[in-house]
């Protein structure tokens, strides 16, 4: 019979990068937390590579990011290259914005790292207690919390776990989910693809072009490491378990590479598409890849988890710790499912554009029509120009107020443009970056509390003093940057925990209750 022995405010199901995240973040805001993860230990393989300038933001926040950029490659490798075989001329590049070189609307670069290396970082970023190979087989809600039950997959030992809410970063085929009975929408499994990560000396061909990606006829090549390791990853052959990798390696490199390829580990997965129908049902909410599935192409998805955690885990806290009421729970998935909405779009319609290159140079081979030296990208420069969609996401929910004061409308599918970004103080979007000294930005005054930037923090502070319970700190905004911000001597920014701006004021407050008036709106509490 399952014992009851753990009792915990948060039981977070998975210890990917955004269970580890989402871990960080609540412990961050003194929550206790369980991690609990199915396999025995963190993953070995590569998986997921591109950290994304606003990702990076987070993780300066939390402490990690210098650990993940000393471990990461040089920002010159922050490029893809497409070539017939790994040894021949590129035909076609790109860069990543925000990874191939700085960006002057972040304080920080992206990183271009395997998965394998990011987690340990992550894990290490926090304190509360992880159990491996305890997978979740069941969960029953009750009046004030939720029961998850657990078994051991070593030992078959059966434990129950009493969670107030349970957060479900468990995967694209996530459990949690399907014991909910929670639908997709999407295209669904768009192919069966296999990762072959192998040693080989490939020096000869990429030292002096590197990149993250090498797209060829044959699969694609990633360099796994600053110190050395190869990943090719393609389709599935249809017989895999009697497929000969190195041979199948070797061919993808080409008839003239005579490298020795040495198969270290090969993992089958499928490419999933789709958005979860809901990322709540009562106390468990679900983020990430359980949450939605977004193609490799582009490198947004596990980006994309990374963002749902910082939205949420605030929320969280603040309905644990009693200054926000359960309905500002409500506003995760009113914000977050629109976006993964249009990142999965982003991302289909990046591998459309993989395509079409590789297609086209296809065709020019096949004809017999003399290959050209270059091939011209139908994105010109933009295949990872997404910082539109990367660092322009705004809010549409109860928990952003309008310049009037009233909550701003929820929009599922507002316009965006996934390659331009421009930097704006309108509420619900991440407040921008903007340098206060040489070496601090604005967005390294936000952390685990509201954060309130104004001209004039002594006529505010009458204000902060009163609001109560919220945690709540005033920034002075240097009066260069008012006009930017659409403020007068008097005005101010409320900055949400997330980095998303709730409330402006451009002016002085209406009155003495303004403030705790805003509070009390976004965090849906029930206090006066």
């Amino acid at each position: 019979m399952p014992v009851d022995n753990t009792e915990t405010e948060v039981l977070i199901v998975g210890g990917g990068p955004v269970g580890l995240t989402a871990r960080a973040l609540l412990e961050r805001w003194g929550v206790r937390v369980l991690l609990v993860e199915k396999h025995r230990e963190l993953s070995p393989f590569p998986r997921s590579r591109l950290v994304n300038v606003r990702s990076m933001e987070i993780f300066r926040r939390l402490g990690p990011a210098a650990r993940i950029t000393a471990a990461a490659f040089a920002p010159e490798y922050g490029r893809v290259r497409f070539r017939d075989t790994l040894y021949d001329r590129d035909f076609a590049t790109a860069a990543m914005a925000g990874v191939h070189a700085p960006v002057p609307e972040s304080p920080v670069t992206g990183a271009l790292t395997s998965q394998d290396r990011l987690e340990p970082i992550l894990l290490a970023a926090a304190h509360a207690p992880v159990r491996f190979g305890v997978e979740l087989i069941g969960l029953a809600e009750e009046t004030d919390g939720v029961v998850a039950l657990l078994v051991d997959r070593h030992h078959g030992d059966e434990t129950r776990v009493r969670a107030r809410y349970v957060l479900a970063a468990d995967g694209a085929s996530s459990t949690v989910r399907q014991l909910l009975g929670i639908g997709t929408a999407g295209p669904g499994a768009l192919g069966d693809v296999t990762t072959v990560v192998f040693d080989a000396d490939l020096h000869r061909w990429c030292a002096r072009q590197p990149a993250g990606v090498y797209f060829t006829a044959h699969g694609s090549f990633l360099p796994l490491y600053p110190e050395g390791g190869w990943a090719w990853f393609a389709p599935t052959p249809e017989d895999p378990a009697r497929a000969d990798w190195p041979a199948l390696v070797s061919r993808a490199l080409g008839a003239g590479a005579e490298v020795r390829v040495e198969v270290l580990r090969v993992q089958h997965w499928v490419m999933d598409a789709f958005v979860a129908e809901r990322f709540r049902q009562g106390r468990t909410l679900l983020a990430g890849d359980a949450a939605h599935a977004i193609p490799i192409i582009g490198g947004l998805g596990m980006n994309a988890g990374v963002a749902d955690v910082h939205n949420l885990c605030w929320k969280l806290a603040g309905v644990l710790q009693g200054w926000a009421g359960p309905g500002l729970l409500e506003t995760y998935e009113t914000e977050r499912q629109p976006v993964a909405h249009r990142t999965l779009r982003q991302a289909v319609a990046n591998t459309q554009l993989l395509l079409q290159v590789q297609s086209r140079r296809r065709e020019q081979l096949h004809t017999g029509e003399e290959a050209p030296d270059r091939v011209e990208l139908p994105w010109s420069e933009e295949y990872f120009a997404q910082l539109g969609l990367v660092l322009g996401v705004a809010y549409h929910s109860d928990a952003v107020l309008t310049d009037n004061g009233t909550p701003i409308e929820p929009q599922p599918q507002p316009p965006y443009s996934g390659t331009d970004y421009l930097p704006t103080t309108e509420p619900g979007h991440r407040m921008p970056h903007l340098w206060l000294t040489p070496d601090s930005s604005t967005l390294d005054t936000l952390g685990e509390w509201f954060t309130l930037l104004t001209p004039d923090p002594a006529d505010w502070g009458r204000q902060a003093t009163a609001a109560t319970p919220w945690p709540l700190r005033i920034e002075a905004l240097p009066h260069e940057h008012v006009d930017f911000c659409g403020l007068r001597p008097h005005g101010a920014l409320l900055v949400r925990p997330d980095g998303h701006i709730g409330a402006r004021w451009r002016d002085r407050p209406p009155s003495d209750t303004t403030l705790r008036h805003a509070l009390t709106t976004i965090t849906r509490s029930t206090r006066t």
